[in-house]
């Protein structure tokens, strides 16, 4: 196994995912097999309980993992399908390890951070690196570790400690450091400036850890004399600092790297320029480039509590980019606060009330999310009965799909006091119930999570033909409440369309309104599982209804991902679905 481990410095929010995903890529297109592991310094077991303002979005994996949003990265970049082991943090080493302390494991001897803690971080890397991600037998080539956090961060020393005694173990041509740092450039001058830089990498080397490559955050491309400065003074030979500089996309940081040649530095110092071959990514190189030619607009009004914080729906608007260019259309997010549409802030902001139901009518669909708590649901509600009575392109997720069966029994069935009990306990109209299995003490880990399967209880249907006439699938769910089975057949009587349910037949995961241009809410998360070349069944609907083309879609097949031919992205056109 070989390792390349990822870290950061001088100031966080540089990229360390996008480039350790980059990395990946770029290794698996030279012919490895590539996993990978998020190492998170907070004692927090897991991204669970953490509020998206704090931490963005909480990534769910298929085996029920809450995890950090990189993981979402590593996984769409690399196709690949990672476990809940592949993300460490503090809390998981040290429950472990007491876990261990109570059992009398170590047989009576104190417990210490060195070398109990380190030795524990150690063999979770060795083992994370094990478990095949990629559907094929065996361990993989090579193992990505993002150290989260910045060099000299206090939380993150434990794990530097641990890291530099694995360098160590596992021997030279086995263990690639790659350090992100800053190269900020001054406005008044132009001056790209090294120091920030030499002072981080002789932080890294006073922790036991010397970087093999630079990989430089910047503006602009690193000149000539500036890259020679970091040489000599971070102990890095110049081909081995790599430029990240400002691109129009990320699907473009893989190409800067595979044009600068990093891959060639990354199997030298691993001791694989023999047995990899050159990279090939040219249908990640038109995708890139066809992203920014797009300029045919098509807007979706994102309905939502977080909108202030675009990493809080992170996965959601990379499946909507990815349907978007599927469809030959330049996505355009129009954020709107789900409070600002309510009753109570044209009283008190009629500006703030004017402009979010401005957003809401000139879209051309509508998406409300997933989230948690009350604050603005009745905004969620009245975006979702705008989108039913108008006819606009709608899409529900999770707590969206639910506030769409409030709506409706609101608003078709007359019963003006439905509710969730999340939101309102003693309603007499319990719309959606918490579920019975679910814990009302515990937060962490005590939903229902993870790939569940879904069964199609209609045949004629929009979702069944955008899954390819499947009879089933296989999404991540992410929720502690559900629709009330005591109410689907008031509801299917009234019009609302439940064709997707569990093995049960008792719990709801897909609704629809049958007569609606595109009305559609899932239970389950569809955008953890789409990736830039096979996007989501029910996004790419959305974005197809909302710029007219879902009938053709229908009449001549759901596209497909592309074909490439003689360096052109072409569409392959339409196929007819296949039956799953």
């Amino acid at each position: 196994m070989k390792y390349v481990l990822v870290t950061g410095g001088v100031v966080s929010g540089l990229g360390k995912g996008v480039t350790a995903s980059s990395i990946g890529l770029i290794l698996k297109a030279c012919g490895l097999r590539v996993t990978s592991i998020k190492i998170d310094p907070y004692l927090n077991t897991d991204a669970g309980t953490m509020s998206p303002f704090e931490h963005g979005e909480v990534f769910v994996l298929d085996d029920g993992g809450e995890v950090d949003l990189d993981l979402g990265n590593y996984e769409r970049f690399l196709d690949i399908k990672l476990t809940s082991d592949n993300n460490i943090t503090t809390g998981k080493i040290y429950q472990y390890v007491i876990d261990k302390e109570r059992r009398g494991d170590y047989l009576g001897k104190t417990v210490q951070v060195v070398p109990h803690i380190t030795d524990a971080i150690q063999e979770w890397i060795e083992r994370a690196a094990m478990i095949p991600v990629d559907g094929k037998e065996g361990p993989a080539d090579v193992c990505v570790i993002e150290l989260g956090g910045t060099i000299g961060d206090i939380e993150s020393m434990p794990f530097i400690e641990a890291l530099g005694q694995f360098s160590y173990r596992v021997g030279a041509g086995n263990f690639c450091l790659i350090h992100v740092s800053l190269v900020p450039v001054l406005s008044v001058v132009g001056e790209q400036k090294t120091k920030p830089t030499q002072h981080s990498v002789r932080g890294l080397r006073s922790l036991g850890l010397m970087p093999d490559i630079l990989a430089c955050r910047s503006t602009t491309e690193l000149d000539d004399n500036v890259k020679a400065k970091l040489s000599q003074f971070c102990h890095v030979p110049d081909k081995n600092i790599i430029t990240l500089y400002d691109v129009s996309n990320i699907w473009h940081v893989p190409l800067l790297l595979k044009d600068q040649k990093a891959h060639e530095a990354i199997l030298k110092v691993l001791n694989l320029s023999c047995v990899a071959a050159e990279p090939e990514l040219v249908e990640w190189t038109n995708r890139a480039k066809l992203c920014d030619k797009l300029h045919e607009p098509v807007r979706i009004a994102m309905v939502g509590k977080y909108t202030g914080l675009s990493d809080s729906y992170l996965s959601v608007l990379k499946a909507l980019l990815h349907a978007s260019v599927a469809c030959r259309k330049k996505l355009i997010i129009d954020w709107v606060l789900s409070s600002d549409l309510e009753d109570e802030t044209a009283k008190e902001n009629p500006d703030a009330y004017k402009a979010a139901w401005d957003l809401l009518k000139d879209a051309n669909g509508v998406l409300v999310p997933g989230g948690f708590g009350d604050r603005g649901v009745q905004g969620k509600i009245m975006a979702a009965k705008y989108a039913r009575e108008k006819r606009i392109p709608f899409l529900g997720i999770c707590l969206g799909m639910q506030i769409a069966v409030i709506e409706f029994a609101r608003s078709v069935l007359g019963l003006h006091d439905a509710n969730s009990t999340e939101f309102d306990p003693d309603t007499k109209n319990p719309c959606v119930i918490f579920m019975p299995e679910g814990s009302q003490t515990h937060m962490g880990g005590t939903m229902r999570l993870g790939s569940r399967r879904t069964y199609f209880h209609v045949k004629d249907c929009k979702a069944v033909k955008l899954y390819g006439n499947k009879t089933f699938i296989d999404e991540r769910h992410r929720h502690r409440y559900e629709v009330n089975p005591d109410m689907v057949a008031q509801l299917e009587a009234a019009g609302l369309a439940f064709v997707g349910k569990d093995d049960t037949g008792r719990r709801m995961e897909i609704i629809e309104l049958p007569n609606h241009p595109y009305y559609v809410g899932a239970q389950f998360h569809p955008e953890f599982k789409s990736r830039p070349d096979k996007p989501s069944a029910l996004f790419l609907g959305l974005i197809a209804a909302s710029c007219g083309q879902l009938d053709a879609f229908f009449k001549k097949g759901v596209p497909r991902p592309f074909n490439i031919s003689n360096g052109a992205f072409i569409s392959v056109g339409f196929v007819q679905p296949e039956c799953g």
